[in-house]
């Protein structure tokens, strides 16, 4: 910033200050790997890298600001309680799957292509304790159905 100062007038000049604060780059980040079966066969559906939300500001946030998401890449949103589970795509810029899990891992119901920025509830209708983002349009294309199971392993970083 260069100011310049004549008697008791200043002038101030922010050539060098950005004009606007934009919205955070958030990148993904790998926490872990997720595998979703079919509760019929036992067959792997599809195996994906996740990062997991478990606090209450990685709840909040989800996968808002960001651009988009590989297709082999998720979201996996871990609860305490099993109950009815609301959410909305707020300042989500890409369509989602929300795929609901209950307590035994088991697929109780899904919200498919959920659009960006609608702020439109989106409910599980059933009792959940996980929530699965993934692109728009996987569960249709995995022909994923309630009964499908998943399992998940977190990386444990050691310091």
């Amino acid at each position: 910033m260069i100011a310049l100062c004549v008697s008791t007038l200043c002038f101030t000049s922010c050539k060098d200050t950005p004009k606007s604060i934009g919205q955070p780059v958030v990148t993904f980040t790998k926490e872990g790997e997720l595998t979703l079966y079919k509760a019929t066969t036992d067959t792997v559906i599809t195996t994906l890298d996740i990062e997991l939300a478990k606090t209450d500001f990685e709840i909040q946030t989800g996968l808002m600001f960001r651009e988009k998401m590989k297709d082999h890449q998720a979201m996996l949103f871990v609860f305490d309680d099993i109950r009815e589970r609301n959410f909305y795509m707020k300042n989500t810029r890409f369509p989602l799957d929300l795929i609901f899990l209950d307590h035994n891992k088991t697929v109780v119901s899904f919200q498919e292509n959920a659009q960006p920025l609608d702020e439109s509830s989106l409910p599980s209708h059933a009792l959940a304790q996980f929530v699965l983002e993934v692109n728009g349009g996987l569960a249709e294309k995995w022909l994923l159905e309630v009964g499908d199971k998943m399992d998940y392993f977190e990386y444990k970083l050691i310091k």
